[in-house]
């Protein structure tokens, strides 16, 4: 009988990968195609040793394709997918979450997500999750759910639709989650949490003088922020990541990278020892972090991360 290792950080981590030209490749030197499709092999295979198991996607672009093309063989990835708008009619949701499978070269995939908590919210919204429970019936998807914010009442619409994954914006600065009880809420109902935005936007990586001007009113908690993490001589990185990964109602923590070396600075980060601080000074004061759309954005990580 083989004996079950130890439960480690990167059993929660999921990635995103990003292919935009402007974190994915040198600016100043763009890589020709064929480097751009082995540099996005060799990321994911960098994923796979080091023992990442869920990618998220999204159906825009081409970056399902392009995944599709890059898997490693075989594949130890579950991929979770999202739904296009609802806006050209759940026909229309139905068929390209038919097509996200087929762009990505796989059989089925493991989450199905809503895009956005609107479209569940509208006159739609019960027939749009009738497809996506048809689509898990048929086995195209193991898992449904949907996407929200804090302020779309996902534990409301979770008692309403029985989803088995939310995915929400958790990240340190924005602990909203977990201490107005939407967390606890979730768990109750066993619904798993899989968190993205987890680093804010880069916002504990820029300095005061580069931060974008909607955060700017931030600066000086910012800034206190860093000097107490600086402190305590703990990178940005590594505090959001253990903040996060912590959290017991988390099962997976989203990270977008654009290239192996971002994985491997969040790799390192998430395997380093959980320091101990008191991570509810931490946060923006609640009623900052609630006005503030920086720290609902993509969640990337920062060049200087």
């Amino acid at each position: 009988m083989i004996p079950r290792r130890a439960p480690s950080p990167i059993d929660k981590l999921a990635v995103a990968v990003v292919h935009e030209p402007a974190r994915s490749v040198n600016t100043y030197a763009p890589l020709p195609a064929g480097a751009r499709e082995e540099a996005l092999r060799f990321l994911l295979q960098t994923a796979a040793d080091a023992g990442v198991t869920l990618v998220a996607t999204k159906p825009d672009g081409d970056g399902e394709r392009r995944l599709g093309q890059a898997w490693p063989f075989p594949s130890p990835f579950q991929v979770s997918v999202r739904t296009v708008s609802i806006t050209d009619g759940v026909d229309r949701v139905e068929a390209r979450a038919r097509r996200s499978l087929e762009r990505l070269g796989l059989p089925r995939g493991d989450t199905l997500l809503v895009s956005s908590a609107g479209d569940l919210a509208g006159a739609e919204g019960r027939a749009l999750w009738d497809r996506l429970e048809a689509l898990k019936t048929r086995g195209l998807y193991r898992r449904i759910g949907f996407r929200a914010a804090l302020e779309d009442g996902p534990a409301l619409l979770a008692r309403r639709f029985q989803p088995d994954v939310v995915e929400l914006p958790i990240n340190l600065l924005d602990q909203r989650a977990q201490h107005s009880g939407v967390l606890a809420e979730l768990a109750a109902l066993d619904v798993a949490v899989h968190a993205r935005s987890v680093f804010a936007d880069g916002l504990l990586f820029i300095s005061g003088e580069s931060l974008p001007p909607e955060a700017a009113g931030h600066a000086h908690a910012l800034s206190r922020i860093r000097r107490r993490l600086a402190e305590a001589r703990i990178d940005p990185m590594q505090a959001t990541l253990a903040y996060v990964m912590g959290l017991p109602e988390v099962s997976a923590v989203i990270a977008s990278v654009a290239s192996a070396a971002e994985l491997r600075a969040v790799v390192a980060a998430a395997n380093a020892q959980t320091p101990a601080l008191d991570w509810s000074a931490l946060q923006l004061e609640p009623a900052t972090a609630a006005g503030g759309s920086s720290l609902h954005g993509r969640g990337r990580v920062s060049s200087a991360a």
